[in-house]
């Protein structure tokens, strides 16, 4: 590291974009988060740019590095992003094209839902797993694949959009994938709906009723962890995984994993040739739970500026 002032400037930002808030943390470079929080997300691209220079701007001189994650497809190789998911608005945008001319620092982008793996891969629960799995529930599903030791994005960047894995209808259409019947924001909804909560998004009233396993809701949050059991069943049967972390801000609430395993469990129980022939596959949470997305993205842009990693115990 060089003498003078980027001693100074020893954190990096990372930026976790959601459908419905962006997280953003200063962290060192062995992973240690300084500070933390969270903006609720623009859905207008022009606030949204604003939005992000303001955050940046509160903190471009104690900065390295700005590393994104986000929805969409990325080309992690030059920040571009091809359909933002959530935010379609971001379709064809570079933030490094975007920041980099005003904040002169390096950036990297990459998709959230292979942050979360890159982060479990570095320092968490997929730590010398050779072949993991982070399922990410948020407004969508994301996943990130670690095949071999490494993460995996395929040709096109896409492996792990597990949002768009369809199930049989005779007229396809959004409601018929994965990433609507397993959205988490989606299950707030209704389980808000049902509790005749004000705020549609408020987490923490739907999880109160859900632990308390109101029996008004509790059914909707079953079929929802239903969902997720039968989409770990598919992608095992596929790629044979040692283990699955499931990430995401509801991934905070112990019974999120819990209850996907009870469901993958039961699946496995109903269908004693599928238990049988495929084995089980261990199911836990991201040791980093919400803040996984944000350590991934900063261990895309050591690995882009080929520092060297203290990653070795």
């Amino acid at each position: 590291m060089s003498e003078g002032g980027t001693d100074m400037k020893k954190n990096y930002l990372s930026i976790d974009i959601g459908g419905t808030n962006i997280k953003l943390a200063l962290i060192d470079h062995s992973g240690q988060i300084q500070s933390k929080k969270q903006v609720r997300t623009p859905h207008e691209y022009s606030e949204f740019i604003a939005t992000l220079e303001n955050e940046i701007e509160l903190v471009q001189d104690e900065i390295r590095g700005i590393a994104f994650s986000c929805p969409g497809k990325v080309d992690t190789d030059t920040g571009m992003i091809s359909f933002g998911g959530a935010l379609p608005f971001l379709d064809g945008i570079s933030f490094v094209k975007v920041f980099q001319p005003k904040f002169q620092v390096p950036i990297s982008v990459i998709n959230d839902g292979k942050a979360a793996a890159l982060s479990e891969l570095w320092l968490g629960n997929l730590k010398g797993i050779e072949n993991g799995l982070a399922l990410v529930l948020g407004t969508g599903i994301g996943g990130g694949l670690i095949l071999e030791g490494k993460l995996y994005q395929g040709k096109n960047f896409q492996a792990g959009e597990l949002s768009f894995m369809m199930k049989p209808s005779d007229k396809p259409s959004f409601d018929d994938t994965y990433g609507k019947t397993g959205s988490a924001v989606g299950l707030v909804k209704s389980v808000n709906r049902v509790l005749g909560t004000e705020d549609l998004k408020d987490g923490a009233a739907a999880f109160e009723a859900i632990n308390q396993k109101d029996p008004n809701v509790y059914p909707i949050f079953e079929a929802f962890a239903r969902e997720i059991a039968y989409m770990i069943c598919n992608v095992q049967a596929i790629l044979d995984l040692e283990k699955i972390v499931i990430g995401g801000g509801i991934s905070a609430q112990p019974i999120v994993t819990e209850e996907i395993r009870k469901q993958y469990r039961a699946v496995r129980a109903e269908l004693p040739f599928l238990a049988a022939t495929l084995t089980e596959v261990e199911i836990d949470s991201c040791r980093f739970l919400n803040d996984a997305n944000l350590l991934g993205a900063l261990y895309q842009l050591l690995l882009n500026a080929d520092e060297e990693m203290a990653v070795n115990v």
